[in-house]
């Protein structure tokens, strides 16, 4: 799985893998990796081209907590080798600050620095850290050598804090600039009891939390972890694979759904259910700005996909439920004006159908059907107005709220 150049110092390898045996280990957060785009698309980067000579500090907030921790690092859409010159993971303070006695230094086959190989990830040794179920972690990384900024996340939802030199060890350093993105970082697995589980939350956007307050962990896959832990009982660990933009069938924000169903979702240490909602930019992005030369997407295409989903799921025992879109009429109406085109009365009979065939259909192992939690109940093709954050398509805190609180948690437990 990893393949990485080591530069550093090495442990004893022999103390490495007796760190590894006998240890569960279960995913607790994820981030999918996503390819930079060109300066032809609409939206705008969130980080300079390139890194160099600086240190990148990111926080990230894990649903099931356990005493040792590994971090995953993705080179994956790299066209050069990107090194590290050192990584440390420590308990998160406020702001760029870290819990004073926390720090640790992350190492990688026994190596504090390494070189990762274009398209390779990269994944650390085990490190003893407890961290607490819904305990937030900040992952540094210092980045030497001028490093071009291709493999990351655009909407982390979370402040990163870039600074100048080698600031790993830090417990605090004011930073020259602030971001709600991420690079590199796209995994944390916990060494977890034997009966931790994980689910993995697949989308776009509205999984991606795109609406939800910067810092707040309002997503509704970090509310329904809430809700899980609050319960008690078997650890689930749930993870966000959700990619704003993200569409079933086509690339352009991130790599299509069926490209990185197996990466971002099968793949996951104890994973077990996969929720699965994706498929309202397919319908929506054709006949603009977004994709000015694609045809309307239609209903048999779009099942096709979810078949395929489905049965790569299924091939590896894994549960699959299937999540109602969401109503989408007035998407981008008077914010975003070269995006307004988003909707019409046919690409909405799109979604009712697909709706319609999600519910009836039965061919996921259970739905959630979160299109009768936010629609208006006067307008159906319209989201309510308490639950919008003031585009008509991504709910804000509330409305992720009301759709985590939906969820039948036994819909998550049940066996195949």
């Amino acid at each position: 799985m990893v393949a990485a150049l080591a530069v550093g110092h090495p442990a004893a390898p022999s103390v490495v893998a007796q760190e590894a045996a006998g240890a569960h280990w279960v995913g607790t957060w994820e981030s999918s990796p996503q390819p930079i785009w060109g300066p032809d698309f609409i939206a705008p980067l969130k980080y300079p081209r390139n890194l160099w000579n600086q240190t990148v500090r990111q926080v990230s907030r894990v649903s099931i907590g356990g005493p040792r921790i590994r971090v995953l690092l993705s080179n994956e859409y790299g066209e050069r080798p990107v090194t590290i010159g050192e990584a440390h993971i420590a308990l998160a303070g406020t702001g760029p600050a870290i819990v004073a006695g926390s720090d640790r230094a992350l190492t990688f086959g026994g190596h504090t620095a390494v070189t990762i190989p274009p398209g390779a990830p990269l994944l650390s040794d085990p490190v003893e850290l407890e961290v607490a179920p819904l305990g937030s972690v900040a992952i540094s990384l210092f980045l030497p050598e001028v490093t071009p900024v291709t493999t990351w996340h655009n909407d982390a939802r979370q402040t990163a804090f870039v600074v100048s030199g080698n600031k790993v060890g830090e417990t605090d350093f004011k930073p020259d600039a602030s971001v709600t993105a991420r690079v590199f970082v796209t995994e944390i697995l916990v060494d977890a009891p034997p009966d931790a589980r994980a689910i993995v939350t697949f989308g776009d956007s509205i999984t991606d939390g795109d609406g939800s307050t910067v810092d707040a962990n309002h997503r509704w896959p970090d509310l329904l972890a809430a809700r899980l832990a609050e319960a008690g009982g078997r650890p689930v660990g749930v993870l966000n694979a959700g990619i704003s933009g993200d569409r079933l069938l086509k690339d352009r924000m991130g790599v299509n759904a069926l490209a990185r169903f197996e990466r971002d979702a099968l793949s996951i240490p104890g994973v077990d259910t996969v929720v699965v909602m994706i498929g309202i930019n397919d319908i929506g992005w054709p006949g603009g700005v977004l994709a000015p030369t694609d045809p309307p997407v239609s209903v048999e295409d779009l099942i096709t996909g979810y078949r395929q989903l489905i049965a790569q799921a299924h091939a590896r025992n894994i549960r699959i439920l299937g999540a109602t879109l969401t109503p989408f009429e007035d998407t981008f109406k008077g914010v975003i004006p070269p995006l307004d085109y988003f909707y019409n009365a046919e690409k909405e009979k799109t979604r009712q159908a697909v709706n319609q065939w999600i519910r009836e259909s039965k061919e996921f192992d259970g739905v959630i059907d979160f299109d009768a939690v936010a629609r208006d109940p006067a307008r159906s093709s319209h989201i309510k107005a308490a639950f919008d954050s003031r585009d008509n398509l991504h709910p804000g805190d509330g409305g992720y709220k009301a759709m985590a609180d939906s969820i039948d948690l036994r819909i998550l437990t049940e066996k195949r």
